[in-house]
């Protein structure tokens, strides 16, 4: 068996990064692509390696001279690279197809071993390797019968998104046999050239070929093995954070995003559940064509919105991009030192100059604080504001509304400006909320918010309010924030979030369920110490053997589960987990004990 890779093209949607050298020479992980697949093919005891090339085609075969390759490799040359596509330049490897079997590759795929072992391994001679789709995926699909003959390859301009269950993404890797290439393969691929030119796709032939009965193709649906086509730099980008060896830390620098990976499980990010339902979710997808074309309202009518959806007076609530676009509009407004406790929620922190924080630490084991605490504290601190995230973000430690209270008065008498994060109130035995007229008009110096993207599950449509009756205060926040600072999506969601209260209340008592069978399921894992918490997330402590670096990256590439290394942020062994469903819960459950 030998393998025929395609590396003529110019890869011109890369842009500075192919100036100077082929699309297969641009580096992944610290390895160029073509000498991954090189090595990886070297595996395989193949008796040849036959590479098309074109586009920088000298520097090319030198690099590829001071690689370490068991392998022979021959080069066919497409001296027509600039006018032609790959259709062509596999024409121009006719005669070797010819000659054994092949393995066909394109020079833009990085995959793992497993992908060309499958490959290999399966007694079919004549195989397509294929993918079901997902939303990363770009070029032609295929329909498969019972028994994954291929019945429609089916191009961009004819793909129905209504069809989509039904469609695989060819992965560009083929298995050819010497007999189908020399009866079936090659003739139709002159027959196309000749045609119908030179500046087409091979896939159009096996499109054809698949029309003939009996053609002897099959499909290969992958099952989780890991592969990426590379056609910009975004993919580029998206490929590092597969295949590098420090893919836990480039997954975690990207802050989100986890869709481009639909195989990834996220027990990292912290959003609800069970919200929002099925009913929702149908009646802003009816909507979806209006909202998308139209302009949301200004500033004034969403704050109406979200005052009418928590019962809070306009005056004295403004709505969001996120919680994040308010704390960072509110810190810009806070004067002098500012009091935090740690660990905690950054965003808050990292938003002031190191010289301005006033740090209190909660203490391992449970990092369990109380409202004396902070005011024993904070007490004989001078301190124009202090922060509270309550439950607090990662430890899930609770005060209760009462004590919470007392906190706000003793703020009022010390001219404190006590900003109040309930972000994750909601997820309490107890959730009481301060979004309370009565409440914030006794202490005017207490600013509360609360994300929705986490409490309603919503994090895609960016949504947050924050309340205040000081009047000064308002004013700043609402100069600062832009007329149209959400979308029409998230204005849609505030206009129908009414209609909707019982199913959230429901909601919410299924996921402190939930939570209760969750925590006595990691309680079963011998080297972990699980902390209490009141919110949708658990922190953890790790013990012996393990480490949390170790188990954040032996999870993310056994099981493809993400979760929070807390190490810097608890000073300890401590992993953060999300709460999700009792499928996903169980699964990670499972995963934690294989390990």
């Amino acid at each position: 068996m030998q393998a025929v890779i395609l590396a003529a093209g110019m890869g011109k949607r890369l842009g500075e990064l192919t100036k100077g050298n082929t699309k297969c020479m641009i580096e992944v992980g610290g390895e160029t692509l073509i000498s991954r697949l090189l090595h990886q093919l070297d595996k395989f005891n193949l008796s040849r390696v036959v590479m098309v090339v074109g586009y920088k085609a000298k520097e090319l075969q030198d690099y590829l001279a001071t690689l370490t390759v068991n392998t022979p490799v021959e080069f066919v040359v497409n001296e027509v690279f600039d006018k032609t596509n790959n259709i062509y330049s596999l024409y121009l490897a006719k005669e070797w197809l010819t000659k054994e079997d092949t393995l066909l590759f394109e020079s833009d795929i990085i995959m793992e071993d497993a992908v060309i072992a499958k490959l290999v391994q399966h007694p079919y001679p004549n195989l397509a390797l294929v993918d079901k789709y997902e939303n990363w995926m770009d070029g032609t699909v295929v329909t498969l019968d019972n028994e994954n003959r291929i019945l429609r390859f089916i191009p961009n301009n004819q793909f129905k998104y209504e069809e989509i269950p039904s469609y695989y993404k060819t992965v560009n890797v083929y298995k050819f046999s010497r007999e189908f290439s020399t009866s079936m393969y090659v003739p139709f691929l002159e027959a196309y050239c000749k045609a119908l030119g030179k500046n087409e796709y091979y896939e159009q032939v096996l499109r054809v070929i698949t029309m003939v009965d009996n053609s002897g193709m099959r499909a290969l649906p992958l099952e989780g093995e890991q592969w990426y086509e590379i056609d910009d730099i975004q993919d580029l980008d998206i490929a590092e954070s597969i295949f590098s060896d420090s893919q836990y830390d480039l997954l975690c620098s990207r802050y989100g995003g986890y869709w481009r990976y639909p195989q990834l499980l996220d027990f990292c990010y912290l959003v609800n559940p069970y919200f929002p339902n099925q009913r929702l979710r149908d009646e802003l997808a009816a909507n979806f064509d209006k909202l998308l074309t139209e302009y949301p309202s200004g500033q004034r009518v969403n704050d109406l919105l979200v005052a009418k959806d928590f019962g809070v007076k306009q005056d004295y609530i403004a709505v969001g991009n996120g919680a994040a676009e308010l704390i960072k509009v509110l810190s810009e407004q806070m004067m002098g030192r500012v009091g935090v406790v740690r660990p905690t929620f950054e965003e808050y922190p990292n938003r002031f100059m190191p010289e301005q924080l006033v740090t209190y630490t909660a203490k391992a084991p449970d990092f369990h604080y109380t409202a004396d605490d902070l005011m024993a504290y904070f007490a004989d601190k001078d301190i124009w504001s202090l922060v509270l995230i309550n439950p607090d973000n990662p430890s899930g430690n609770y005060i209760p509304y009462k004590d919470c209270l007392r906190l706000a008065q003793w703020c009022q008498e010390k001219d404190i400006v006590l900003v109040l994060d309930e972000s994750f109130i909601d997820f309490s035995e107890e959730h009481p909320t301060f979004f309370d007229n009565a409440v914030l008009e006794q202490y005017d110096h207490l600013v509360v918010i609360k994300s929705i993207s986490k409490s309603y599950g919503v994090p895609g449509l960016r949504l947050g309010i924050l309340a205040t009756s000081n009047a000064s205060l308002m004013t700043g926040i609402r100069r600062s924030l832009s007329i149209w600072n959400i979308n029409s999506f998230g204005e849609f969601f505030l206009q129908i979030l009414g209609k909707y209260e019982t199913a959230y209340t429901t909601a919410m008592d299924a996921f402190r369920e939930e939570r209760k069978r969750f925590v006595e399921a990691l309680k079963t894992i011998p080297y972990l110490r699980v902390l209490p918490s009141e919110a949708n997330y658990v922190l953890c402590e790790v013990k012996a053997p393990h480490s949390p670096r170790e188990l954040a990256i032996r999870l993310l590439k056994e099981s493809k589960i993400l979760i929070k290394d807390c190490t810097k942020k608890c000073d300890g062994s401590y992993i953060r987990l999300a709460v999700r469903d009792t499928k996903d819960n169980d699964r990670l459950v499972e995963a934690l004990k294989k390990l």
